[in-house]
């Protein structure tokens, strides 16, 4: 089996993590969850410097911050099948004195979490404080960040973006997920952002775009691209275009899957669209 197929695969049993997750509970956010599936796989599974275990320091290995920490069941699932901790955990997701909270939180001390995201628009500014940290410490691993595209409607991200190209900041790639859409509609309805793009090179960052945000192939090269270019005096900005609820085909094409649930019926469909003979159910 390739290793393209591998994480083709993985992002199958992702998506089935996620949908059984949100179910159980009647609660979580699976639209950008599953938009987000194959970034995540990519990312843990091809693209970052991971050391085995979790340290909160991180000295020595890439870091990862989700700023948009509504979407948890997708960052759960891949810390868990990244062997950060056992997978059967994710059947406690959102469930009382769990770990596994809506929203990422660090007082339980759950592997692979470093910051609590559940406020929006936070963190592009502890990315970067991350990045700064890593280069006071003398350490040359990257910091990477996801950020939903209405998050960006958060006046504390320009801040941090004007901050990050004025204090080269050139060891972060901060990714922004394109779908377009957020709890109230699309982003264009609730408040129209103009050319995300443009406004990151005007604040001088370095812009990179993957059309299709949902095509391992695509977010491995450019990714790469993204990799060589960091240490040349700027920070990355990588624009993913995604599809909210990606894989399943009721929930793509709305915002309406942005935070419900599927009831039993809605998940043994969707589930009937995610299948792999080498999946792995908790």
């Amino acid at each position: 089996m390739s290793d393209t197929q591998q994480l083709h695969n993985l992002a199958i049993q992702v998506r089935r993590d996620i949908l059984r997750m949100v179910h159980a509970v009647n609660s979580g956010h699976p639209g950008g969850s599953l938009g987000c599936t194959e970034f995540m796989v990519a990312l843990y599974q091809n693209l970052m410097q991971r050391k085995p275990g979790f340290d909160m320091d991180g000295i020595g290995e890439d870091l990862f911050f989700l700023s948009n920490g509504h979407i948890s069941p997708v960052f759960y699932s891949v810390l868990a099948r990244s062997g950060y901790f056992p997978v059967s955990e994710l059947a406690t997701f959102r469930l009382l004195n769990s770990r596994l909270q809506g929203h990422p939180t660090t007082h339980e001390g759950l592997p692979g979490i470093r910051i609590a995201s559940g406020s929006l628009g936070q963190g592009m500014s502890v990315a970067i404080g991350a990045a700064q940290a890593k280069k006071l410490n003398n350490c040359h691993r990257l910091i990477y960040s996801l950020h939903g595209d209405g998050e960006l409607q958060e006046g504390q991200n320009w801040e941090a973006i004007m901050y990050a190209s004025a204090k080269k900041v050139d060891n972060l790639i901060a990714t922004i997920d394109l779908n377009g859409k957020q709890i109230d509609g699309t982003t264009d309805e609730v408040l129209p952002m103009g050319s995300i793009r443009a406004k990151f090179e005007a604040f001088d960052w370095d812009v990179l775009e993957i059309k299709d945000g949902n095509n391992l192939e695509a977010i491995i090269t450019t990714m790469t691209e993204a990799k060589s270019r960091t240490g040349k005096g700027k920070p990355i900005c990588v624009l993913l275009h995604t599809e909210m609820g990606h894989g399943v085909d009721f929930m793509m094409h709305t915002h309406a899957w942005h935070g419900k649930a599927p009831n039993d019926e809605q998940l043994t469909n969707a589930l009937s669209q995610n299948y792999s003979p080498s999946q792995s159910d908790y």
